[in-house]
């Protein structure tokens, strides 16, 4: 009996191919990589929830009535929740901007992890990924492509919610200012760019879970060891942050600054927490990213 016939490896692919023509920067276009994530089911299924969102909390107000404020929530941001909630219903804006809230803590952290994850992962499960590689196309050229595409599907994620809210909340409650939580409105002109500022902070807070799935889909040939690694890993910095006795050295973690985008929703715009925040995410994501980067350049593909 004939000994079982081993995949064949791909350990390092030709950067200057004599074929005539060829060009790395030409292989595995954006366009192309964007339809096939676009044409997967988990990608459709992920914008169905999300689009469904703001129709749930719109019938969860008619059901319970208008918010009166009474949620009783603590820890960090306790009260900007309550605030947000009971002006949830005043306008379209406020009902967005209540929709993002509820969502950002966790529910946007799913697809970011999901589209960052099981790109890479994905590939290697379906072994596919060697076939791409001896194509050829470059490893850098590869994980380039799919990196920029997860991410712009990820902010795509987020910027539909609000969307769909806007719409929805306007339908539902009517156009109108922004009544902050601190008391006082914003003009119906300067609402859209507020909550622009509100969503760009929050895609760039969640770049360490994008980070952290990306790194993990180029470690693993399971999409879900992926995605579950990054969704628990952010779950335990949220943990961790909750944890007051760890006192200044919460500064240093993502997690503490998830809800600064709160600041944009001032009479007076407040972008310290953000810059802070903004700037303890990015490290975190290009420390992950460069990880990732490294670590697959140098990886045997079997897969």
């Amino acid at each position: 009996m004939s000994a079982p016939v081993q995949p064949p490896e791909v350990r390092v692919e030709t950067e200057h191919p004599e074929a005539p023509g060829y060009r790395a920067r030409r292989t595995l276009p954006l366009r192309v990589e964007a339809m096939r994530q676009l044409r997967r089911r988990r990608t459709l299924l992920m914008g169905g929830v999300l689009a469904a969102l703001p129709f749930i909390l719109i019938i969860a107000f008619a059901i319970g009535g208008t918010p009166d404020g009474e949620d009783g929530g603590g820890g960090r941001g306790g009260g900007s929740r309550i605030n947000l909630m009971d002006v949830a219903t005043e306008s379209a804006a406020n009902f967005a901007a209540t929709s993002l809230f509820v969502s950002a803590g966790f529910l946007l952290v799913v697809p970011v992890a999901l589209f960052c994850g099981d790109t890479v992962a994905s590939e290697a499960s379906w072994s596919s990924l060697r076939y791409l590689l001896a194509a050829p196309v470059p490893r850098v050229r590869l994980l380039w492509s799919k990196l920029v595409v997860a991410l712009g599907f990820s902010l795509a994620a987020m910027v539909l919610l609000p969307l769909v809210a806007l719409v929805a909340g306007t339908a539902a409650y009517g156009w109108g200012p922004l009544k902050l939580p601190t008391g006082g409105a914003l003009s119906a002109g300067d609402t859209v760019p507020r909550l622009a500022i509100v969503v760009a902070f929050i895609f760039v807070s969640q770049l360490v879970t994008a980070g952290l799935a990306f790194w993990l889909s180029t470690k693993t040939d399971a999409p879900l060891g992926a995605v579950g690694g990054a969704v628990g890993l952010t779950i335990v910095g949220n943990v961790l942050d909750a944890v007051t006795a760890l006192g200044s050295w919460r500064d240093f973690l993502p997690a503490h600054w998830q809800f600064a985008w709160a600041d944009a929703l001032q009479p007076q715009l407040e972008w310290g927490g953000m810059i802070k925040g903004t700037a303890v995410s990015v490290t975190y994501a290009l420390i992950l990213f460069a990880l990732a980067f490294r670590g697959f350049s140098r990886k045997d593909i079997v897969s």
